[in-house]
């Protein structure tokens, strides 16, 4: 986390702007034949593949593919709108139990949609039923011998009138740092680590990772449109990276299969 950003974002830019719309492979990402590992992801829609007709409105987990070898599958299973109790109550969670592996991977990223209320189908009391949903997945996760890795929401690109980025997840992101602790789960700070990076690049800046467009700019958005919390290709780019990143830094089994850890 000690890049600059800029040039991160430089450098990003080249390559996402080469294929503006991710590839199909950003499902399941590799060919079955040889495979070891399955990584799932379990999220809300900063996370979750797009439709065509949500486009340039992109998921970071869609460009986590590009980062691992042959041996590695990935399944997105993110959902747009979804929070820990909807994302279990709907069944969700339990699909991805049922096809877990010893050695696999989830990756666990939810809080925007527990946050929500005014919406008891989806919101969750940070100290009780958020916490204790953590917590289950967690040892369901475990029980499967799979590895689970829990990461806090993204940031949201929130400021205020004097050009200060505003924390917009509150204790929620305390929470799942309490949960990785207590339960010594490999955990990312994404709330921290992406707020560092829209300060790094600044208001004016930040705003090109965002689904921010022009009326007429875009055949999806006729009116255009303003959006601070989900990502376009370039910034669901510069998120995957800043995941990858971290994962490196950590020992883990799942790094062999990551070509940059290498």
């Amino acid at each position: 986390m000690n890049k600059n950003y800029l040039t991160l974002l430089a450098a990003i830019t080249l390559t996402a702007c080469a294929s503006n719309t991710p590839k199909a492979m950003t499902y399941d990402n590799k060919p079955n034949a040889g495979q070891s590992i399955q990584i799932f992801l379990a999220g809300d829609s900063t996370m979750a593949i797009k439709a065509d007709d949500r486009r340039p409105e992109t998921g970071w987990g869609e460009r986590l593919p590009e980062e691992l070898n042959e041996l590695a599958r990935v399944h997105n299973r993110a959902i747009n709108g979804r929070s820990t109790k909807s994302f279990k109550d709907q069944g969700h969670w339990q699909t991805i139990v049922s096809e877990l592996n010893p050695e696999d991977y989830v990756f666990i990223q939810f809080g925007h949609n527990d946050q929500k209320h005014e919406d008891p189908l989806r919101y969750t009391n940070p100290h009780t039923g958020y916490r204790a949903n953590l917590t289950q997945f967690v040892a369901d996760v475990r029980a499967k011998g799979a590895t689970p890795i829990l990461l806090s929401s993204i940031a949201r690109r929130n400021y205020n009138e004097q050009g200060v980025l505003i924390d917009s997840h509150g204790v929620y992101a305390e929470v799942v740092r309490r949960v990785a602790a207590d339960l010594e789960v490999p955990f990312i700070d994404m709330t921290l680590l992406t707020e560092q990076a829209l300060n790094e690049m600044g208001q004016a800046q930040s705003q090109s990772l965002y689904l921010h467009l022009a009326p007429g700019e875009h055949p999806n958005y006729p009116d255009g449109v303003t959006d601070n919390t989900h990502l376009n290709t370039l910034g669901a780019q510069v998120v995957a990276n800043i995941v990858v990143e971290e994962l490196c830094k950590k020992d883990l089994t799942l790094n062999r299969y990551l070509t940059r850890c290498n």
